[in-house]
């Protein structure tokens, strides 16, 4: 065999706990458990970002966000930055791009009102910001912009505006799209094809989730997450619509899957299921993720086919960060420098020496803030007088939060003040300073508190 075709399937604001092979108790996503099965499910997998923008640099260019400018919503992509699509375009892949793309916009307020010029959330997204995915190409901005459950556009390649079909869910009509570029008998040589869902995200004008017809009363009866349990936030009323929106992911999930079976490309095709970040439900901070806990920062992440097989759960940490260097292995591709993260085969095979043993995460907007998650610990760090939506690091942080895990699985006791975790607290900056200076940052101060 020849190197393998990749499909790369990214939703938006998924939590990992809304799987079945995470722990779901509701029949949400039969389709994704059967990928883990016969596949590879990475337990522990986490964002460098909780927030849209800086998460898909990260994944698109294997830097962290503050090494691209990409810090928060509202920076376009430099355009001399090399992407995965540039590396595995040039190596001969045929590139398809279908979705949210949330990297061409520059915006110092951001929103869909204020045009600076560089405002595509409801243009076309010219060839020069396409990251290089220059062969196939139908996708808005922010298609949360152009878009809602069930009706909107995205632009083609000559930037032509495309309707969804009538009546079609917005996943299904996506799905729709990427299965016709399967289909279009073009493909000649080995492709790599990001589709990039907008759900589960909530529908940000309406100001709420958009299941398909029928979620609020198909998922009512959901088993409420325990990091929600006793809070406020806005999840009794979202989470069935929520869950239902993640149905329609699996079950687009499982209509691809047919298909490449159907085209005799599955065992030629790994398949990559993720998500951006995920949702704490407004019970952290006044809106969704953009904070260290794990509702925002731990996510999904199932690999299929060629090199991904035989069912096998990874525990080890991992991150958004170590795709695009995977991605590249995967095609042949040889690792571009600098890339911040490390390749996953080396887990699936048993061969992997010196692993990370923790997550490194970059937070903005909602602050400048810095974290590293071990299997047991969670910690913390926030700039005193910065703002997240305008500067992307600091001189000195301040400690905000210490979890004890194994303890504290749902995060409600915060350790950061105990004297008796003095040492642990000094152990783990020492860490994240070195996580830090590796992602190309000044080592800062921290002030305990």
């Amino acid at each position: 065999m020849g190197r393998p075709n990749i499909v790369f399937l990214f939703s938006d604001q998924q939590r990992w706990d809304t799987l079945g092979c995470y722990g779901q108790s509701l029949p949400v996503t039969p389709n994704l458990d059967r990928m883990a099965a016969e596949g590879v499910r990475f337990s522990q997998a986490f964002t460098c970002q909780p927030v849209c923008g800086p998460a898909r640099a990260a994944l698109q260019t294997g830097l962290y966000p503050t090494a691209t400018g990409c810090f928060r919503n509202g920076i376009a992509l430099p355009l001399e930055q090399k992407t995965i699509a540039h590396h595995l375009g040039s190596a001969g892949y045929q590139l398809g791009y279908i979705g949210k793309w949330h990297l061409a916009s520059s915006i110092a307020g951001y929103g869909p009102g204020e045009d600076t010029g560089f405002n595509f959330h409801e243009r076309p997204v010219p060839p020069e910001r396409r990251g290089g995915y220059g062969d196939y190409w139908l996708a808005s901005d922010v298609l949360e912009f152009t878009s809602h459950g069930y009706d909107g556009y995205l632009f083609d390649r000559e930037g032509r505006k495309i309707e969804f079909p009538g009546g079609r869910y917005r996943p299904d009509a996506l799905t729709d799209f990427a299965l016709e570029y399967l289909t279009s008998g073009h493909l000649k040589r080995p492709f790599f094809l990001f589709v990039s869902y907008v759900e589960p995200h909530h529908q940000n004008d309406r100001r709420r989730h958009e299941g398909p017809h029928g979620s609020a009363e198909q998922f009512k009866g959901f088993d409420v997450p325990g990091d929600l349990v006793g809070t406020e936030g806005d999840w009794r009323r979202e989470f069935p619509e929520y869950l239902g929106a993640c149905h329609s992911l699996d079950q687009n999930v499982g209509r691809i899957r047919s298909e490449l079976e159907r085209l005799h490309l599955a065992q030629q095709t790994v398949l990559f299921y993720t998500s951006d970040h995920g949702s704490h439900f407004r019970t952290r901070n006044s809106e969704y993720k953009r904070s260290c806990h794990d509702a925002s920062i731990r996510i999904p992440l199932l690999a299929a086919g060629p090199g991904f097989e035989g069912g096998r759960v990874v525990e080890e940490l991992v991150s958004l960060i170590d795709l695009p260097p995977t991605l590249m292995e995967i095609a042949g591709v040889p690792p571009f420098v600098p890339l911040h993260g490390r390749a996953l085969q080396p887990l699936v095979s048993g061969d992997a020496t010196a692993w990370p043993r923790e997550a490194f995460v970059q937070i903005s907007e909602s602050q400048v803030g810095r974290c590293v998650r071990t299997a047991r610990w969670k910690y913390s760090v926030r700039a005193p007088n910065r703002d997240g939506w305008r500067e992307p690091d600091s001189e000195t942080y301040t400690e905000e939060f210490l979890y004890d895990l194994e303890a504290d699985p749902h995060e409600r006791a915060n350790l950061v003040t105990s004297p008796d975790y003095g040492p642990m607290r000094n152990e783990l900056a020492s860490v994240l300073k070195q996580r830090m200076r590796e992602a190309g940052e000044r080592e800062p101060v921290i002030v305990q508190g």
